[in-house]
């Protein structure tokens, strides 16, 4: 190239101008000691290693898919600095393996073994001729829903589900003037059974990492019980903050902490639970491959983390207070093996012969002291009906498939919300309950602003058979009295059971009114109590001249725990 003076119109090529040699490469310098080189290599690579794992938390263990890729990369962080230190210039592909055999053969050692093991893993793993294997990770057994599901009192029926949770929790949060503009309220909400009765629980997190900066010496101070049943919403102040969570930074964040403490242990997603006394704990599953060395994903037990304490037990059996070590996912996923499976791998594909498959969507169920995961299964066809429903014990693992065919979920539900179509009321996910040895969908009501509005009962069998009411108590009753005009029970189950009554005594300090749907409430609060009674006009004409300063007695269910208790008989002394 060269400038044409004659004219500024730019550059014009002179082919007899031959190009300018490049300017030769200075010649990279090698570390003359073969000892030095390779300390330095090692010690590049000890330095990379202990900022990868202090960062991503591979576990050190041969079954785990990330440590293979942590050592891969060691691997090649090592063969990278031996190319720096050895003055290597580069000389294609070729030169480059050349030099790897000369000066890096213990990595190449190395990965040559990995990848030879990703490959044996893998296809010894493999579902096509495992299919065995995985259709025996769940064990399922027959039941008999009449006679082992028993039916439950009103104070074990989540009348929540974790949506509107969520929305009573934040809501709650915010009337907390010395919480709220520092805290955040963490997305946990883990069902579970505390004491008798289910409720949701989830801790509190800091709202950025400024924040965190100024709460962290004294930790997370609360968290939160939502009672899935009153829809009471309780803030646990703890007396020490809780210094070990998800929300945490460096060493005390729960990730971090559990890797440092157990490097060779794959866990599942920890749980947030609490246990009897309201002691706030991590519940990190243990997770295991059972088939080959990446497949057959199982628990055996769990690492117990005190949020507040840092204290660290692994439980191969857990503690009976304990309600999540498996996870609803992980139960759906292994009896999808099993469903499918169960008559060998090729039946799944041709012929499908009995194949069966979890619908999608599932729920809680607090039965006894326990929670249960509760899902439907229908045929591999895909149609609008299940074949029957699983209750799996997510402490322990034990299954149960109940034969019960009928209408799939989402079917309920869209029937349901036709029978209160007028109110545009969403149907939350259904629990499957024991209504005079009828299985039932049971379903909360939720208007536009997620508030539960009214409850709704729709028979399994014969979903056309659907009852709604106000509480759940006038829910059942039509639904039994339905039950009864379709001839599926007898005119003596067609009644209720009345509850057990309890009653308090002493004198009103407050009384507050409302009109609602049509009937004046009165709600009344006692000396020394923040309870608030409700009495309905209609059922107790007393209220009307009820005046500060007397002196009643309220009867009301055995049980109610709320902070204000509906359905109230009143008594003025």
């Amino acid at each position: 190239m060269r400038f044409s003076g004659s004219d500024f119109t730019g550059f014009t090529f002179d082919p007899n101008e031959r190009p300018r040699p490049a300017k030769p490469q200075k010649p990279r310098k090698a570390i003359k000691s073969s000892l030095l080189r390779t300390l330095i290599n090692l010690g590049v690579t000890l330095l990379f290693a202990a900022g990868y794992f202090y960062i991503e938390l591979p576990p050190i263990n041969i079954y785990a898919e990330e440590f293979y890729a942590f050592i891969f990369l060691l691997c090649a962080v090592y063969c990278g600095c031996a190319a720096v230190t050895s003055g290597f210039q580069g000389e294609g592909i070729k030169g480059y393996f050349t030099f790897l055999k000369k000066q890096c053969k213990i990595p190449l050692v190395v990965l040559a073994a990995l990848a030879v093991t990703l490959v044996v893993g893998s296809i010894s793993s493999w579902v096509v001729i495992r299919a065995g294997s995985y259709k025996d990770l769940l064990t399922v057994e027959q039941g008999d829903f009449a006679a082992e599901v028993e039916e439950i009192s009103y104070d074990q029926i989540p009348m929540l589900d974790r949506k509107s949770a969520i929305k009573l929790g934040d809501r709650k949060l915010g009337e907390l003037a010395d919480m709220v503009s520092q805290f955040e309220v963490a997305g946990d909400y883990t069902q579970i059974n505390y004491k008798g009765r289910p409720v949701r629980v989830t801790p509190l997190e800091y709202g950025d990492i400024i924040k965190w900066f100024n709460n962290r010496s004294e930790g997370l101070p609360a968290y939160l019980r939502i009672d899935m049943v009153t829809q009471n919403v309780e803030v646990v102040r703890l007396g020490e903050g809780m210094r070990y969570t998800t929300a945490e930074h460096f060493g005390r964040n729960l990730y971090r902490y559990l890797r440092f403490n157990y490097p060779t242990y794959i866990f599942a997603e920890p749980v947030f639970e609490i246990d009897e006394e309201g002691t706030p704990y991590w519940v990190c599953a243990k997770r295991e491959k059972t088939i080959g060395l990446f497949g057959g994903v199982d628990n055996n037990g769990a690492v117990l983390v005190n949020a507040v304490t840092g204290e660290a037990t692994y439980h191969e059996q857990v503690p009976s207070w304990v309600d999540h070590v498996y996870s609803a996912e992980l139960i759906i996923q292994q009896y999808d093996y099993y469903g499918l499976y169960h008559n060998g791998f090729l039946n799944s594909i041709f012929g499908q012969r009995g194949v069966t498959v979890t619908t999608e969507g599932y729920n809680y169920l607090a039965i006894g002291d326990d929670v249960y995961m509760y899902t439907g299964v229908t045929s591999v066809g895909g149609d609008e009906s299940n074949v029957g429903f699983l209750l799996s014990n997510q402490r322990t693992k034990q299954t149960k498939y109940y034969t019960i065919a009928g209408a799939e979920e989402y079917s309920a539900m869209a029937s349901a919300e036709g029978q209160v179509q007028q109110m545009s009321y969403e149907a939350t996910f259904p629990l499957l309950l024991n209504i005079a040895a009828q299985p039932t969908y049971f379903m909360a009501l939720k208007d536009a602003a997620g508030l539960v509005k009214m409850y709704a009962m729709v028979n399994v069998s014969q979903y056309q058979i659907v009852a709604t009411g106000t509480t759940v108590a006038a829910c059942e009753q039509n639904y039994r009295t339905m039950l009864e005009q379709n001839g599926l029970i007898g005119e003596q189950d067609a009644v209720v059971d009345a509850p057990e009554l309890e009653s308090v005594s002493g004198i009103v300090e407050e009384i507050r009114s409302a009109v609602l749907d049509g009937t004046t409430r009165y709600f009344i609060r006692l000396q020394g109590s923040a309870q608030y009674y409700c009495v309905s006009a209609a059922d107790s004409v007393e209220a009307v001249i009820l005046n500060t300063g007397d002196s009643v007695t309220l009867t009301y269910a055995k049980g109610a725990a709320a902070s204000i208790i509906e359905g109230c008989r009143l008594t003025i002394e």
